[in-house]
């Protein structure tokens, strides 16, 4: 097992695992220099948005991410594909321009 230092998912550079709080700090740094890099590039809207994305908002992501259902439910480790649907999908309906 080449390059596996230990069994958890998430690890730090040392293989060591990684906590909520450092996994919270990380995100929290990664939203403030995205949000920069929007300013930078004068997206001010982009930027904005990045600002309001929060870490719990990931999961729904995944879900409206991935179109077969079964498998975002699978993802999500629901037992039943109603409860992503209702809950994570946040897929809009496609609709045909008015003019």
């Amino acid at each position: 097992m080449n390059g596996i230092r230990g069994s958890y998912l998430i690890t730090n550079g040392n293989g060591l695992r990684m906590s909520y709080p450092m996994l919270r700090n990380r995100w929290d740094e990664a939203r403030t220099e995205a949000a920069k890099k929007a300013e930078a590039d004068c997206d001010l809207g982009l930027a904005e948005r990045i600002r309001q994305f929060q870490f719990r908002d990931i999961r729904p992501k995944a879900a409206s991410e991935i179109d077969d259902l079964g498998r975002a439910s699978r993802l999500l480790r629901h037992s039943k594909e109603q409860i992503t649907k209702t809950v994570y999908r946040r897929v809009g309906e496609i609709v045909e321009p008015t003019k």
